[in-house]
């Protein structure tokens, strides 16, 4: 197969993979949260991942900054040594893994529950009836379409429907707040996005 029509089928596979993504209450649950919290409350949101994962919730919360949402990514592993103080009782998580069973994910759920009982969560993943979907406030699922990689292992499929939807929840949290051009333009100074937000 040439590059050309290696493209499109992978262009096809992913798009269809999308447009599958199931939508449930789930996200209306984890909008309202980080609304509740954050944007009412002063709280902010605290992303985790590992890996690629971890890549995506980092775009995640850097995306959510940038429109009015206060968020950081948290690595897990180094939570465990001492970054979890930057967990406060008003956050929210926001929780990416596409198996729902990554290790350092799982028990970064006990240790922030250990510090702060009740903390909500909200989960990205592949696995429906994982540890992390069963053990999440709201569970959003991607419904696991294979990965597109030859191999069928490295992240690839999975990596782009997380991050669609975290734009999903970006995007309607921004509608929920009401956030504006000139709201984005006090937060965001410099470059190409700067000036056009400041037009």
């Amino acid at each position: 197969m040439n590059i050309a029509d290696s493209m499109r089928e992978i262009l096809a596979a992913e798009s269809k993979a999308i447009a599958e993504i199931p939508y449930t209450e789930d996200y209306d649950k984890a909008v309202e949260l980080i609304v509740d919290r954050v944007h009412r409350h002063g709280g902010k949101l605290v992303t985790s991942g590992m890996g690629k994962a971890g890549q995506i919730a980092l775009n995640i919360a850097t995306t959510f900054s940038s429109t009015g949402i206060p968020a950081v990514n948290l690595h897990p592993s180094e939570a465990q040594h001492g970054d979890l103080g930057v967990l406060q009782p008003g956050d929210v998580m926001l929780l990416v893994s596409n198996s729902g069973r990554t290790c350092e994910i799982v028990n970064l759920i006990h240790l922030a529950e250990n510090l702060y009982p009740g903390i909500p969560t909200i989960v990205i993943t592949g696995q429906a009836d994982s540890p992390l979907a069963n053990m999440a406030t709201a569970k959003l699922i991607t419904a696991n379409a294979p990965e597109v990689c030859p191999l069928g292992l490295t992240p690839t499929t999975s990596t782009t429907m997380m991050t669609v939807i975290g734009d999903i929840l970006v995007v309607n949290v921004m509608k929920q707040t009401g956030f504006t051009k000139a709201e984005y333009a006090l937060r965001h100074h410099g470059g190409y996005l700067g000036t056009m937000a400041r037009d």
